[in-house]
């Protein structure tokens, strides 16, 4: 099991190095940007303290990005939808196609560095990155939400 943790975190290492690399455009949004408006993306609207809970960031950590994301246009802060006093932050058109258009990019350089995979191989790296994921998710006590 040493070997295999030894491994793990060096190809960890490394795939965290490649993320943007394979991506057709030069990404558009920082990884933070791009961390935050996938989880509006899935939650909806979202006040500091609910990103707070959802990323495990402090507080001056978040008000800072999402300062930078508000001026940037990527997202708007809205009076909470069900009447609560937190004002929320709600994903605006130019952040939606933003995500959409990096979300593509990443999804056309995967699919180059996949080209030489079956399928299947394919299907059983998705599997156990998830099931990687899921574990650590459960193990820190936050899952990530999945279609």
């Amino acid at each position: 099991m040493r070997q295999a943790s030894e491994n793990i975190e060096r190809e960890m290492t490394l795939l965290a190095r490649y993320r943007y690399m394979g991506m057709a455009e030069p990404t558009r949004l920082e990884r933070s940007a791009y961390i935050l408006l996938c989880r509006i993306e899935i939650d909806g609207p979202l006040s500091i303290g609910q990103l707070v809970d959802a990323l495990d960031l402090d507080t001056s950590t978040l008000n800072r990005q999402t300062a930078a994301m508000t001026r940037a246009g990527l997202v708007e802060r809205i009076p909470d939808p069900e009447g609560g006093l937190a004002r929320k932050f709600r994903m605006t058109e130019e952040g939606a196609k933003k995500l959409r258009a990096d979300r593509e990019d990443a999804v056309v350089g995967l699919r180059r560095v996949l080209a030489d995979w079956t399928p299947e191989e394919a299907d059983v790296f998705a599997a156990a990155l998830e099931r990687f994921n899921t574990s650590i998710e459960t193990i820190i006590g936050q899952p990530w939400p999945r279609p």
